[in-house]
This record gives C-alpha cells, sequence and structure tokens, in this order.
C-alpha cells in the first residue's frame, strides 16, 4: 500500500519517539525499567482504561466468575508483561550472549525440544501471544538453529524494520503473512524451523474449533504442514519467571506424523489438538496471556440451501398446525 506524505510523516515520527524511550531504557538499570513498566502497567489498565472493555470481555469469556478486582488484577499484570516484553526487546542483544545465556534462559525441556530442533526433518513450531514469544526465536537463533516465522508486517515500515532486525538478531528470519507460500515450501523442504502463532483469528473460512472454552477460528494450513509432510509439531511458550530477561522455555507437547495417534490426523483434530496444548500454558499462568488480543469472534451461521428448504417447511407446517 502507497503511503501518502503525511502518513510518512506520521510513521517516521512515531518511529523517532519509540527509538528514543527505546535509548532510554537500554540506559536504566533493569531494575528502574521493572518500575517503569508496574507503574504504567497500573495508569494504562486503571487510568487510561486502554481497550478495557475488550480485556474484560476476553477475561469473563475464559473465567466466567472472576470479580471486578481479579480482572482489574489480571489486567495490570498483562500490561506489565506487555511493557515489560519491550523493554527487554531493547535490552536483550546487548545483555544476552552465547557465552551468558543460561543466566537468563532455563529451558524445562530441554531434551525433547533439542532433539525435534535438531532433527532432519522440518519443524513447525506453534505458539501463541503469551509471555514473550519474541524472545523464543531469538533463543533459538542464539543457539545456532535459525528460524522462519511467518509474520503480519507493521502498519508502520519504520518500526516494523526495527522489530524485524531484532529478530533476524541471531537468525530468526520472517516470512511475510501475505504472498510468501513459496518461501514456506522451501523452508520445509530443507528440514528447517517454520515458527508460527497459533492463536490468531482465521475469518469465516477457518477451522472453527474450541480455544480456552470458546469458539475461534484458525488457519488450515497450520495442521497442513504436519499432516501433508513429514513435519512434526511442537507446541512451545516463552515466558517470564519473577525478573526481567529471566525466562521458562518449554514444551507442552509435540505431534509427530511418524507416531501420530489415528484420531489426530485431520485438520479439525489437530487444529483442536494445538490450542489444548496452547491453553495449558496460558491456564498454568494466565496474567502473561495477551488478554487485549482480539483472539474470538462470533462463529458464523452458515445456511445452506437445504437447511434454508428445511426451515422454511418446519415454519408452514407449524402455521398450519396452529390454524387448525
Amino acid at each position: 500500500m502507497k503511503l501518502t506524505f503525511l502518513q510518512k510523516i506520521s510513521n517516521l515520527a512515531q518511529y523517532i519517539l519509540i527509538q528514543i524511550v527505546i535509548s532510554l531504557f537500554q540506559v536504566f538499570p533493569l531494575e528502574t525499567c521493572d518500575r517503569i513498566c508496574r507503574s504504567l502497567a497500573s495508569l494504562i489498565s486503571d487510568r487510561i482504561g486502554f481497550r478495557r472493555k475488550v480485556i474484560r470481555e476476553n477475561i469473563l469469556g475464559v473465567f466466567p466468575e472472576a470479580s471486578d478486582e481479579k480482572i482489574a488484577s489480571m489486567s495490570r499484570a498483562m500490561w506489565y508483561h506487555l511493557l515489560l516484553m519491550g523493554v527487554e526487546v531493547a535490552q536483550a542483544p546487548r545483555k544476552i550472549h552465547d557465552t551468558n545465556w543460561r543466566k537468563h534462559v532455563y529451558i524445562r525441556d530441554v531434551v525433547q525440544m533439542t532433539s525435534y530442533l535438531i532433527d532432519y526433518r522440518p519443524l513447525v513450531a506453534v505458539s501463541g501471544h503469551y509471555g514473550n514469544f519474541e524472545m523464543g526465536g531469538y533463543v533459538t537463533g542464539l543457539l545456532g538453529m535459525p528460524s522462519y516465522t511467518v509474520a503480519r508486517e507493521m502498519d508502520n515500515p519504520y518500526l516494523d524494520d526495527f522489530i524485524n532486525k531484532f529478530r533476524g538478531h541471531n537468525g530468526q528470519f520472517i516470512l511475510p503473512k501475505d504472498g510468501s507460500s513459496t518461501a514456506v515450501q522451501e523452508v520445509m523442504e530443507s528440514g528447517g524451523i517454520l515458527t508460527i502463532l497459533g492463536d490468531q483469528h482465521a475469518g469465516t473460512k477457518g477451522c472453527w474449533i474450541d480455544f480456552l472454552g470458546r469458539p475461534a477460528a484458525c488457519h488450515k494450513a497450520i495442521a497442513l504442514f504436519t499432516l501433508s509432510g513429514n513435519a512434526p509439531m511442537m507446541v512451545s511458550y516463552c515466558k517470564h519467571t519473577g525478573k526481567p530477561l529471566q525466562f521458562e522455555i518449554g514444551c507442552t507437547g509435540v505431534a509427530d506424523p511418524l507416531e501420530l495417534d489415528p484420531e489426530l490426523k485431520n485438520v479439525t483434530a489437530l487444529t483442536q489438538w494445538y490450542n489444548d496444548r496452547l491453553a495449558e500454558a496460558i491456564f498454568a499462568d494466565p496474567d502473561q496471556f495477551w488478554w487485549v488480543h482480539r483472539r474470538w469472534k462470533e462463529k458464523p451461521v452458515r445456511k445452506t440451501k437445504k437447511r434454508l428448504a428445511e426451515q422454511a417447511r418446519e415454519k408452514l407446517a407449524k402455521s398450519q398446525a396452529e390454524a387448525a
């Protein structure tokens, strides 16, 4: 999409402002950054109320008995983790290296995850809007296992370029969400690692499953990568463990085509399976899920011609019975 002159100026101004903020966070000690994130989280959640309605609806949709105090607490915690994620993106290239990464990262399922990451076969690594998923790809690349991530381009090209440079710092390559089918196929054929955020809304033509107890539409291609090829699917997460730049990386399940349960050998079943695995991580620490994310939308009512004819007959029969 071609941008107007005013749009370019606006995007550049946003980028410069964000770079100034990032520069400040890079100078401040981590403890100071942590306090700032907590204060800003309270301001955004309690005072400004940014997307308060969306956050409240999402939390109540999953935890219908949550009190107002609980919702407010979860909202503040979510904003804290989101803001902290920005601080960590700014500081990680200077703080985390191949010689000290163990001081910052605990890999819970190290044997299982490593065996699939170094497998000769391609790997589909699925995660969600939870914790600091950006650091998952960063650490994988740091350990010498580059990955390819399918991601939507940001509206601001300057910010898009900045975040992609961070992602590519250790060998995480970004594939645009639209028009990258050929590149994805090449990654699969070469035995590469493809990382995907599996909790994106896929629209009315998506595969509808249950996610955290609510209907949600998912992209069918994620399951097809595993079902149509020799590509194991690993559901993973990267979350904070109490302090800035302290993470736990783990795996909640692997669907291996060589030993796949017969019940999972269809798109809907496998899609439901990986959403259930994502839900395991989220329920373990719901404060780190992006409740501000518009994940759920109403499931469309698809009325076929046959069903419409049946409803017409039922309505006619009902009216005739009432007339009699």
